[in-house]
């Protein structure tokens, strides 16, 4: 094999314009969807509680983001998207699928409408996929989509504390509602700060410019606390403590709750659906049909939560079995939560077995560890 062969089988893994900052301050640096991104600082558990506890800044740049301009701008989106979107105001963000044919999911997004165009943050895996399926629905349409992920970068701040540290200098943005956003002119650079996030907590995540990244994290680390990102109150979070906040929080995880193979129904995401939308005139949405049919039907699967009984961890693709050892389902996500205490775990199993209450076990391999089915999310913030 020739060098340029192994350089196009092994891309070097992108960073983010914060790579410097988390080697600065000691991150464990792992691949990510293509990127190199830290997967923790001290330990996740300790990052998980200042999270629940306090405030965490997590790099957030790897996610996609993508704006879609012009005159047919919002019929393209209707036609892509699950949910309903015409009636979003001007700085509103929503919660949407998209869906192949067959109801499986593309991707789960979180759309933003803006006064003269619109952008879609996506999955980093997903980032390529989600921009080929927007252009190849907008062939015939007036309108333009733009992969802005280079150009920019994206930063969450969450926990507790969050919106207090943030009114130290600045009234709108605490007083913004939860899936709201503003624009803010900071310096020689334009922020935009949604009252969004991906742990279970309070907090906002802020899309700007990539060439002021560096400059604009000193800022904000200085105008949020004098101490610097080692502080008491706000510190660095990797990905290990993000996925066991968003799991304690029962979110989605693409590549576990989500895949083309999925629907969104069975996911317990219908308040994401829009069955009707092709109704009273409105365009229809890219795999309504298959949704329909579901919904009629019933799902033949249904996501779960499961408290597991002992200390170990189950993982993806694990069995869950009912008390006469029949597989009833399979494990998405696992892990030991660091709220709780106990072992936790969202799975996919038959309907008649996803009662809350319901006993269950799962298959560890080396032993059955019994597992009780319990209400979504496992954790709601006071």
């Amino acid at each position: 094999m020739t060098t340029h062969e192994q350089t196009l089988d092994n891309p070097p893994l992108l960073r983010t314009p914060f790579h410097s900052f988390h080697v600065e301050h000691g991150a464990k640096m792992v691949e990510f969807a293509g990127w190199e991104m830290p997967i923790m600082y001290r330990s996740i558990h300790e990052e998980h509680h200042h999270v629940r506890s306090a405030a965490g800044l997590f790099d957030v740049s790897h996610m996609g983001r993508i704006k879609i301009s012009g005159a047919q701008a919002l019929p393209l989106l209707e036609r892509v998207l699950t949910r309903r979107v015409g009636d979003m105001p001007p700085n509103a963000c929503r919660y949407s699928l998209i869906c192949n044919a067959r109801g499986g999911t593309i991707d789960d997004v979180i759309v933003y409408r803006f006064e003269t165009h619109w952008m879609l943050v996506v999955n980093a895996s997903n980032r390529a996929k989600v921009l080929a399926h927007l252009r190849a629905h907008a062939t015939d349409l007036a309108v333009k989509v733009e992969d802005l992920t280079a150009s920019t970068a994206m930063i969450a701040l969450q926990g507790p504390k969050v919106m207090d540290l943030i009114g130290r200098f600045s009234s709108e943005v605490p007083a913004l509602k939860r899936y709201r956003f503003c624009t803010k002119n900071v310096l020689l650079f334009t922020a935009i700060i949604s009252r969004t996030g991906y742990t279970g907590e309070d907090g906002v995540e802020v899309i700007l410019p990539a060439s002021m990244a560096g400059m604009a994290l000193k800022l904000m680390i200085s105008q949020l606390t004098p101490n610097g990102p080692d502080s008491p109150l706000i510190k660095p979070i990797g990905l290990g403590a993000r996925d066991t906040l968003r799991l304690e929080a029962a979110m989605p995880l693409y590549g576990h709750e989500l895949d083309e193979d999925t629907d969104p129904l069975s996911a317990g995401l219908n308040f994401a659906v829009d069955l009707d939308k092709g109704s009273a005139g409105h365009a229809d949405f890219i795999g309504a049909v298959a949704l329909r049919t579901i919904a009629a039907q019933g799902s033949q699967r249904r996501l779960v939560g499961l408290k597991l009984q002992g200390r170990r961890t189950a993982r993806q693709g694990m069995p869950v079995r009912s008390a006469n050892h029949q597989e009833v389902g399979r494990v998405t996500s696992g892990c030991l939560s660091p709220t709780l205490g106990v072992p936790i775990a969202m799975a996919y199993v038959h309907p008649p077995f996803g009662t809350p209450g319901a006993e269950l076990s799962v298959d560890l391999g080396t032993q059955a560890v019994p597992a009780q089915v319990v209400p979504l999310p496992f954790y709601k913030r006071p």
